[in-house]
């Protein structure tokens, strides 16, 4: 049984704080966002946070082959053997927790009241486990992913110097715009050819949104390309930690700095639960 009283000893703490949650998006796939969402969240946990990785990737979930783990149960346990959120959480490197992929939340907007209900009920239960919660969600706009997108606090676009991979993160971004004006968005670009190209396309890119869509993107840093990427995939080893020193390591590691310093704490008595926007974009659909 979940445990009412913890949470209330929690509160007379005064710790009661809710983890930030973050989506990570794309606007096509092939951009490296699942890779990036790993390597980040494991940076994350190593400076000291508790973090737990969502792989929501509908069927194109691969948090466990990335990490080369056999996971034992997925999302899609949740909803059709109703198991306990905490039962369904895998361990990896670093003390990382991740949920894996299934193709359960295909349709998560058709899902029966019950079961929704039931996952809005076990998602709160993590909420004050964790510093960050981070959705990998699949690439492009589909109503499900974006009904997470909307409720999450903040969200980070991957994207690379491609022509049309740019297209289609600026579409994403629109999208998110529109629905959400307030959303704070972070890029990005990856598999650079060099630091120079990197930064000038951030640059450009935000010129871009900035000039047709009134609103500026946090120019959160670029990833070179970089051999050892596709070596530890093949390895099934996130590559901050087969080789540290290696140039997509170090950026990666420069990313994460400026996150930290960058990112705002939410007064936590004025921020709207990631449940109860859930619901209402989910209701409008």
């Amino acid at each position: 049984m979940y445990d009412q009283a913890e949470r209330l000893r929690n509160r007379l703490k005064g710790q009661d704080k809710q983890a930030k949650t973050i989506a990570i998006v794309s606007g096509k796939g092939g951009v490296g966002k699942s890779n990036t969402a790993l390597n980040f969240s494991i940076e994350l946990q190593n400076r000291g946070k508790k973090v737990l990785l969502f792989d929501l990737d509908v069927g194109m979930g691969n948090i466990d082959i990335l990490l080369g783990n056999e996971s034992k149960h997925s999302i899609v346990n949740l909803f059709n053997e109703f198991l306990p959120i905490h039962d369904i959480i895998e361990l990896g490197p670093k003390g990382l927790s991740y949920i894996a992929g299934g193709s359960s939340l295909n349709e998560l907007i058709q899902l029966d009241e019950d079961k929704l209900n039931y996952f809005y009920e076990q998602y709160d239960r993590l909420v004050n486990d964790y510093d960050y919660i981070l959705f990998d969600l699949g690439a492009g706009a589909s109503i499900s992913s974006m009904s997470f997108v909307l409720s999450s606090d903040e969200c980070v676009v991957i994207t690379t110097p491609e022509p049309t991979s740019i297209t289609d993160a600026y579409s994403m971004i629109k999208h998110i715009i529109l629905k959400r004006k307030d959303m704070p968005i972070s890029v990005i670009m990856n598999r650079c050819n060099s630091r120079k190209e990197g930064v000038r396309t951030l640059e450009k890119f935000n010129q871009v949104v900035s000039h047709f869509l009134h609103s500026n993107i946090i120019k959160m840093g670029m990833l070179p390309n970089d051999q050892i990427v596709s070596t530890a995939v093949i390895r099934q080893t996130p590559y901050i930690l087969l080789n540290k020193n290696a140039p997509v390591s170090k950026a990666l590691n420069e990313i994460v700095t400026n996150f930290l310093q960058q990112t705002n704490e939410l007064n936590e008595l004025q921020r709207v639960s990631f449940v109860q926007k859930l619901k209402h974009f989910l209701s409008k659909e």
